[in-house]
């Protein structure tokens, strides 16, 4: 997984850093003047421009941003959004430029990088630490658990110093699972780069495996509708909306483009101040009747269930309303405007009753829920049209009251048992009358809802203790619903009740073929609302597998419902990688069409890390399961638990949660609006050698790699503070044996009995799992590594190179293990999931396997003991655009693979060589030397190489043309499915 957001990286980088530097030397060209529109570099002639926006540029003082490119990819509802901003300060003095982007709520940050100077500042997420207090007593920084729920978006926000006459680019990428609310999936766009921008392009492919329908393109949005909208169909929008000026819509079936790229004139026009809004676009997909529809891709699946034309289930419902004082104004008369429009849309079958609670508690039919009739619906006005505001807010009291006239309801004679009750709550406040403890209420409302109902809640402005309304909610089975200050309450609240005012479905259970699945996500539902969509995603067990079977049990009024099928899962392989294929092209097409080299970089990059897709929809989903899960936890030890799940998976997939930290290193800028030095790192050569087959420890025991000054800035839940660079101690060193795969990959084989060293290299493609050692059958052990691609430097004579940038250790004895390693953390799946970043020093024994970690070093990993690895990690601090962070591979002990281990590496442990001496033809041609292997003849030349970090030579008899008659069959042979493949050697073993 860390390869393909690598490659992303990757590719961004080096088309930007080129198109960054290149734009630049024009630039710096240009005579400082007071408004020199070259330096805008617009589009579009200068006598063009209006005097009033030539007005409007001359009188900006901070670095302008001369293009912000944001494209997002939409496969199967999840959305991959990468931003591309290119920021000019067009003065000669250092000056502070500030990005920022808004970027929804429920989406994760996955990657953010600055380039200044040609410089590289590459960000790394890591756990948040605990919470720190001051001398006052007071916390520093918050715990996880105490952060209080996002709102309806987060300001992603960086200030970093530009110097003069210089241009900074930063990249940010996040994803995002896009929710169903009353039929359509809603995506947003925040257009709010706070300044008129010279180029500007918004470019959106949506891929669906079904055919993606009412698609629609509303206008900007902004202001008061902003929260209106997000509630879905509960914002009043015209029939039919216009999209924004230059919108562009292609609708192909599975695959829609939706282009916006408006001049820094029709911008302009717009706004003068850069707040454009939000780009709204709304869709669905077209559904049948059934199972639902699952994708499979490399050893996940995810599940998307949503029924239709199906009776709507009668529901018990109780409205709880906050009428304390704060509530007085425009609170009160937009939620009397809500409630007023929720009664005529209650149905004949509806049960329903008002409470009202301030200091005082007031319950409009003390007798309990009544019928929906003319007569009661009149009467439910009248008492709504009263409600005065005045006190305080006695939460509890009113949960309670509401609790107990639903329960005393469902144990009567007239409660229908298949019917959906539900509370919804509402306040704008804490609570400050009775019991005003948190988690005395929580306790409370447990024990008063006792699992018969749903509790629903709702918060408008600031005041309120969301995570209080959160933590209920979730308890209770319900869901919370934010409406801010300035938010249009009475749409949004009629927007939350439209969403589950129509229950369908009650007490859904998914269930899958038993010990085919893993790691599922939550299956168990309590309601489904009409408009709305059951995701499940998990791990497959066994990937060979013909079929799965689904089973989908759950009740619709007075039935049960069961629904099941066996999906064939090659079929649904297939189908997946099709559209996964389909979305790369369109990408690449409509960066094509757009013709700008940073767009279609940006095409090409998000095209590859979509290609796991599914994986990343079940980490995303993880995610947030574990961090729902830590809200419910009764006990502190069964929250860390979540909190520690949570955490790992986080790392795994590099999001930004409540649980991390995103940090960065800020560059330096000197008092004369120049970039300081970069830092000196000796080349290895001028290192102190390590003794004879000992890897060196940890970095910080030998040359400084970074001078004394360095910041680093760590941006934690989206707002960044100064962080510090921690010293670690010596480590040991570690004793290997000079057989390893290792750099662009070099590969070198130790044959002791021989005593000769033999090298060779393998010229792979980027993408490629080799298998280097292969004794599944026999020790259980299988060592597989992946390829990352990268240009080459300047002046050599290949086109690309190739590094390993992760290998994965499978042991299947006594149980199935693994063991992941990237340079930038170490997935150990054990008896239990860890993910441990490798920038620490750790050491973990899970059973068979054991990993110990010297930071920013290597990873030691011993199996069984007499099994033993070691992967060196190759990490650059601010990398050229052709360095990749990389790893090397080196086989430590053998000692318990057996003699009929193979692979690049396996297939010579316990072979005999020899070297011999072919006679030259004639004249002054030198005799020619080959090598004896096992009965075949392979030339060779001799060589050097050095190893272990460059800090060991290492003369070697080197076989050319891939190791072509070296090692055993072709390089094809060597390829693996996956880096879990265990798949044994085609040609079997490698003996006579």
């Amino acid at each position: 997984m860390e390869t393909k957001c690598e490659m992303l990286l990757w590719t961004l980088l080096l088309c930007f850093s080129l198109n960054v530097l290149g734009e630049l030397e024009e630039s710096q060209s240009e005579d400082d003047v007071d408004l020199d529109l070259t330096d805008f570099n617009l589009e579009i002639a200068p006598r063009r421009i209006p005097r009033q926006l030539k007005t409007v540029l001359s009188k900006e003082t901070k670095p302008h941003i001369q293009e912000l490119s944001i494209k997002t990819t939409i496969i199967s509802r999840y959305a991959f959004t990468a931003v591309y901003c290119a920021m000019l300060n067009r003065h000669n003095a250092a000056t502070e430029g500030v990005f920022q982007f808004q970027i929804p709520a429920d989406a994760y940050v996955s990657n953010f990088t600055m380039i200044i100077g040609g410089r590289v500042y590459q960000s790394e997420v890591r756990p948040k630490q605990k919470r720190v207090k001051q001398e006052n007593g007071k916390p520093r920084n918050k715990q996880p658990g105490d952060a209080s729920p996002e709102p309806e978006v987060e300001v992603f926000k960086m200030a970093v110093d530009i110097p003069g006459r210089n241009r900074a680019v930063f990249l940010l990428t996040y994803e995002e699972l896009l929710q169903r609310r009353l039929g359509r999936y809603e995506h947003v766009t925040s257009l709010r780069p706070m300044q008129l921008v010279s180029r500007l392009s918004l470019d959106v492919t949506i891929v669906d495996h079904s055919t993606v329908t009412d698609l629609e393109v509303l206008p900007l949005r902004n202001g008061k509708s902003n929260a209106a909208g997000s509630a879905g169909a509960g914002a009043k929008t015209p029939a039919k909306p216009e999209p924004p000026i230059t919108t562009v819509i292609k609708n192909e079936k599975n695959v829609c483009k939706i282009t916006f790229s408006p001049n820094i004139v029709q911008q302009a026009k717009i706004t003068t101040n850069g707040n454009l809004g939000d780009f709204v676009i709304r869709y669905d997909v077209q559904r049948d009747m059934g199972i639902g529809d699952i994708q499979v891709l490399n050893g996940h699946f995810v599940h998307y269930f949503a029924p239709k034309d199906l009776p709507v289930v009668p529901k018990n419902v109780v409205f709880v309303i906050d009428t304390s004082a704060s509530m007085l104004g425009t609170k009160i008369r937009q939620t009397k405007d809500a409630l007023f429009t929720i009664l005529r849309d209650l149905r004949p079958g509806d049960r329903f009753n008002f409470i009202s609670f301030s200091n005082r508690i007031k319950v409009w039919q003390p007798k309990g829920l009544v019928p929906v009739t003319p007569l009661n619906i009149r009467d439910a006005k009248k008492f709504i049209y009263m409600l005065m505001p005045t006190g305080g807010t006695n939460i509890d009291g009113a949960i309670q009251t509401g609790s107990s006239l639903l329960r005393d309801y469902l144990q009567g004679p007239d409660a229908s048992p298949n019917s959906v009750s539900l509370i919804i709550f509402l306040t704008d406040g804490r609570p400050t009358v009775g019991e005003i403890q948190s988690t005395a209420i929580l306790g409370n409302t447990r024990s008063a809802v006792q699992e018969k109902f749903c509790v629903f809640t709702i918060g408008i402005g600031n005041d309120v203790d969301y995570r209080l309304l959160e933590r209920m909610a979730l308890d209770n089975c319900g869901m919370m619903r934010r409406i801010n200050e300035e938010a249009d309450a009475s749409a949004m609240l009629k927007g939350f009740y439209d969403e589950i005012g129509t229950p369908l479905l009650s007490d859904i259970r998914v269930n899958y073929t038993e010990d085919s699945v893993q790691y599922v996500t939550q299956h168990l539902f309590t309601n489904y609302f009409n408009g709305s969509e059951i995701v499940i995603a998990g791990k497959l067990t066994n990937q060979s597998a013909e079929s799965l079977h689904v089973q989908v049990t759950a009740s619709n009024n007075d039935k049960s419902i069961i629904l099941e099928t066996d999906v064939p899962l090659q079929h649904r392989q297939l189908e997946t990688e099709k559209h996964v294929k389909a979305a790369t092209a369109a990408m690449a097409a409509g960066s094509r069409a757009v013709g700008s080299g940073v767009t279609q970089s940006l095409g090409a990059a998000m095209g590859s890390i979509a290609e796991d897709f599914v994986e990343r929809v079940w980490g995303f989903l993880s995610v947030k399961e574990g961090l729902r899960s830590r809200l419910r936890s009764q006990t502190s030890r069964e929250r860390e638990g979540h909190i520690q799940q949570a955490t790992n998976l986080s790392l795994t997939y590099h999001f930004l949660t409540p649980l991390t930290n995103m940090v960065v290193e800020k560059p330096e800028v000197l008092a004369d609006g120049t970039m300081a030095p970069a830092p000196t790192v000796l080349p290895a050569a001028e290192e102190a050698a390590s003794p004879a087959n000992e890897l060196p420890g940890d970095p910080d025991d030998r040359k400084p790699q970074k001078p004394d000054g360095m910041r680093s800035s760590q941006t934690s839940s989206l707002r960044n503070t100064i962080g510090k660079a921690e010293r670690r101690p010596a480590k040991k060193s570690i004793t290997v044996s000079k057989t390893s795969a290792d750099g662009d990959p070099h590969f070198v084989v130790e044959f002791p009995l021989s005593k000769l060293t033999v090298c060779f290299n393998i010229n792979g493609e980027p993408g490629h799992v080799l298998r280097l050692v292969s004794d599944h059958k026999y020790s259980g052990v299988t060592v597989n590594g992946k390829l990352i691609g990268a240009p080459a430097p300047p002046g050599s004579h290949k086109q690309q190179r190739t590094y390993f940038s992760s290998i994965t250790i499978v042991v299947d004895r006594p149980r199935r293990a693994y063991i992941e390693v990237t340079p930038k953390k170490v997935i150990l799946d054990g008896r239990d999931r860890m993910v441990l970043p490798c920038h620490s020093t750790v050491a973990v024994d899970s059973g068979e396997l054991s990993v110990a970690i010297v930071g920013k070093s290597n990873v030691t990993v011993t199996v069984g003991g007499n099994i033993g690895f070691v992967i060196l990690l190759h990490q650059y601090k601010n990398p050229a655009p052709y360095q990749r962070d990389h790893l090397g591979f080196y086989i430590g002990n053998s000692k318990g693979l057996s003699h009929n281990c193979h692979g690049l590496l396996g297939q010579f442990l316990y072979e005999e060589v020899g070297l011999a001496e072919l006679p030259a033809d004639g004249g002054d041609v030198k005799p020619s030397q080959v090598l004896k292997v096992k009965d075949r003849s392979v030339p060779v030349v001799k060589k050097s190489r050095r190893i272990y970090s460059g800090t060991q030579s290492v003369d070697c008899w080197f076989a050319r043309n891939n190791a072509a008659k070296l090692i055993d069959g072709q390089y094809e042979d060597y390829l693996m499915s996956h880096m879990f493949d265990t798949g044994d050697w085609p040609h079997g073993t490698n003996r006579a």
